[in-house]
């Protein structure tokens, strides 16, 4: 039993591991989820010859949901169960990837949005009930460690989402631009609109499947109910409560800059990089799909950076290690915004080494000392994700712009994620 004790997925005797990595996979899972979505703004956009604007309404039902559901994911955990949360969570994401075939069928865009909205309100219980989870698995003093550690599988899932965006969506696309499907005829457009929505539904369903296959599983294994002591609903009191700390009141403020410079950074790098490549005389299409590798080489420094932050936490103080990489992510940003060639590009792609600790680091930042308290807190933290629905449709209307004086407008609209890792720089400071 002693050996238990001092693990760091164990507490008072209890072991987490089997329980760890079952709800470490569903970090994979939500991983996935994510980052098939953001290449879906561009893919949506020529699909339905829309804006980038309009396109960008994926990301606003996408994360609108996570917003929506939060606090009563809070609740129903505080009733029930995190196994409970996992579970729900798990439904609702494969029903809303179910629904991707009637909203195929209707062949309209809005059906696809409340169908992103219902998967990202189970993703909201994922999140609600998975992160406090890993945080309570173990000793206080590792729980920022334990959940970067879990939150490392989920880039794996990011890049195979992207994989598949890239391979298997954008690549099968039929390779019509924008302003060629603008020519055509009414007949024509839902001929290669419906083809093109037979190719971007066939991951989703595949994805159901797979999440319904793990809700069984989670279902049939016994997992500790730890941190369930109380169920009492104070929901007014308890919001009271946990906003007069300041730790998580600026963490919740920061959460929602993070957030939305994340969102904005891997959104808009297919944006960024086809504007590169095709001032270089690469047709629109060669150009999308240099952009999405570019954007899965992004997320696998992402996923290295992330262990090695994990690492380097077991010497430094999470506040501090925070603070240095969002002053880093600042200097890509603004190589990012000055540079309007390949270099810029690469700024684009550095910027994600930077990011790697920050959503858990702040997470587990600014639910210490919580305790219970920490269902509710957590909820707050999933609701700032809300900064991924709000910010990218204001930088999409730069995008949209084209050119601000001689400068590209893709280039200027990086100020925003600028902005957001300064707010951060603010809050390591403080928090260190």
């Amino acid at each position: 039993m002693k050996s238990t004790k001092n693990s760091i997925f164990s507490q008072n005797g209890i072991n987490y591991t089997i329980p760890f990595i079952l709800i470490t996979s569903c970090f994979a899972l939500w991983g996935f989820a994510n980052d098939i979505t953001n290449p879906m703004v561009k893919a949506f956009s020529k699909i339905f010859r829309m804006s980038v604007v309009d396109g960008a309404l994926v990301q606003v039902a996408f994360y609108g949901g996570y917003f929506a559901m939060a606090f009563p994911a809070a609740m129903f955990i505080r009733k029930y169960s995190y196994k409970a949360g996992i579970l729900l969570g798990l439904g609702l994401y494969a029903l809303g990837a179910f629904l991707f075939f009637p909203a195929k069928l209707t062949g309209e865009y809005y059906p696809f949005l409340i169908a992103y909205f219902i998967l990202t309100c189970g993703l909201s219980f994922l999140e609600t009930s998975a992160n406090p989870y890993i945080l309570s698995m173990g000793p206080e003093e590792s729980a920022t460690r334990r959940l970067n550690f879990a939150q490392s599988f989920n880039p794996m899932g990011s890049l195979l989402g992207m994989y598949v965006a890239m391979n298997f969506i954008q690549a099968r696309l039929l390779p019509i631009d924008t302003a060629e499907r603008s020519l055509l005829s009414n007949e024509e457009f839902e001929a290669v609109r419906d083809t093109d929505l037979s190719i971007l539904i066939a991951p989703y369903l595949y994805i159901g499947l797979i999440v319904l296959i793990m809700l069984l599983i989670i279902y049939k294994t016994k997992m500790p109910k730890n941190g369930d002591q109380s169920h009492k609903i104070d929901f007014i009191p308890t919001l009271k409560r946990i906003f007069s700390i300041r730790h998580y009141r600026e963490g919740v403020i920061a959460q929602f800059f993070y957030v939305g410079a994340q969102i904005m950074c891997w959104t808009f790098i297919i944006q960024y990089g086809t504007h590169i490549f095709t001032e270089q005389g690469i047709d629109e299409k060669t150009a999308e799909v240099l952009s999405q590798k570019y954007n899965i080489f992004a997320m696998l420094i992402f996923c290295i950076s992330r262990f090695i932050c994990t690492f380097l936490l077991r010497y430094l103080n999470p506040g501090k290690l925070l603070m240095i990489l969002a002053f880093a992510a600042s200097c890509f940003t603004l190589g990012t915004i000055l540079l309007t060639n390949i270099y810029g590009l690469y700024c684009l792609v550095g910027i994600s080494a930077c990011m790697s600790l920050m959503f858990p680091t702040i997470y587990g930042i600014a639910l210490k000392g919580l305790g219970d308290d920490a269902k509710f807190g957590a909820a707050g933290l999933i609701m700032a994700i809300l900064g991924g629905s709000v910010l990218p449709p204001i930088q999409a209307s730069i995008i949209d712009m084209r050119i601000i004086g001689n400068f590209p407008a893709v280039n200027i609209s990086f100020i925003l994620p600028l902005i957001c890792f300064i707010a951060i720089i603010s809050y390591g400071y403080r928090a260190r």
